[in-house]
């Protein structure tokens, strides 16, 4: 990852927040971490003054030639999903992809890779707002409106406003590990990963008594998670029929309560394999998998690679 350079769009009507959200994660130099960490740009994608959401202005080169070395590019959202962007962005973005580029994108921020035709016949996802239009608009794309982001490689979509921070953190897990992703959520104060999707956000009742067992009955699984869990047990410690529990569960994250623990689990195997001594059958009974076949088939089937790869690729020995 050294000199890796990040380079953020900035645009007129530029959106505050997911634009925000793009320095502190890659601005920011981090020696505690330890790794080589990413060099970043910002670059107006037009000249003129760039006014920023909240009366601010922001100042920001127009500098085209930063696309054509950067490693990874974020467009933190879009000033308007019914405008077309630039042409000219629309070449430096086709471009940047033709060369392997990393392509990054925050709610409305899809739209401009879909007018680039970089997404034609891949998955993408973007705020559930925008996601009817921008299905009909662009038929060639698969979009998946529940997802928080959707990882296709080398183009990256988020959902709405905060989930791009899930992206962000998710581009630091990719490239230096789950540890040091930890890390890093833990200085921004979030959680490193968060599961299920967009449904948990959409406006839907729920009755607070449901909503404080199902978030304790949470907290007591993530401390728990080599204990033998089914749906009845787990109803009975919440205090809720099986059939309540599985409502609540996917209501508020979009999955069943076993889809939701083995994600957890995997997430804790993630950690485990960062440690070079500790052998796979001790990870499997301490995330509760059991057994190391039973780690392997979730674990390719939610990372879409193994556990070895996944241990050869981030532990330095």
């Amino acid at each position: 990852m050294k000199n890796h350079l990040v380079v953020a769009l900035a645009y007129d009507r530029l959106c505050t927040f997911e634009f925000g959200c793009t320095v502190e994660l890659f601005a920011l130099e981090r020696p505690e971490l330890g790794v080589d960490w990413y060099d970043f740009a910002v670059c107006a994608v037009e000249e003129g003054p760039i006014r920023a959401a909240g009366g601010i202005t922001v100042q920001a080169p127009y500098q085209p030639e930063l696309l054509t070395r950067a490693d990874t590019i974020i467009v933190p959202g879009w000033r308007d999903a019914a405008e077309p962007p630039p042409p000219p962005l629309l070449d430096w973005i086709r471009a940047a992809h033709a060369r392997g580029a990393r392509l990054c994108s925050i709610c409305s921020g899809v739209f401009v890779l879909a007018a680039a035709g970089v997404l034609d016949g891949q998955r993408a996802t973007t705020h559930w707002r925008y996601a009817e239009r921008l299905a009909q608009r662009y038929p060639r794309i698969e979009v998946q409106p529940d997802h928080l982001y959707v990882d296709n490689g080398q183009v990256i979509t988020a959902a709405g406003s905060a989930a791009g921070l899930d992206m962000l953190l998710h581009l630091v897990r990719r490239d230096h590990g789950a540890k040091i992703g930890n890390v890093v959520a833990q200085r921004l104060v979030v959680a490193p990963h968060r599961e299920g999707g967009q449904a948990q956000f959409l406006p839907r009742p729920m009755a607070q008594g449901e909503q404080g067992r199902l978030s304790r009955l949470m907290d007591w699984l993530r401390s728990h998670p080599a204990q033998a869990h089914t749906v009845a047990s787990m109803a009975a410690r919440a205090a809720m029929s099986p059939r309540t529990l599985q409502r609540q569960f996917q209501q508020t994250t979009g999955l069943g309560p076993v889809e939701w623990l083995i994600r957890e689990r995997v997430a804790i195997v993630k950690e485990l394999l960062e440690e070079p001594d500790v052998p796979l059958a001790r990870i499997a009974e301490r995330a509760g998998f059991g057994s190391e076949e039973t780690l392997r088939h979730h674990f390719r089937r939610l990372t879409a690679t193994t556990p070895g790869a996944y241990r050869k690729r981030f532990v330095l020995r």
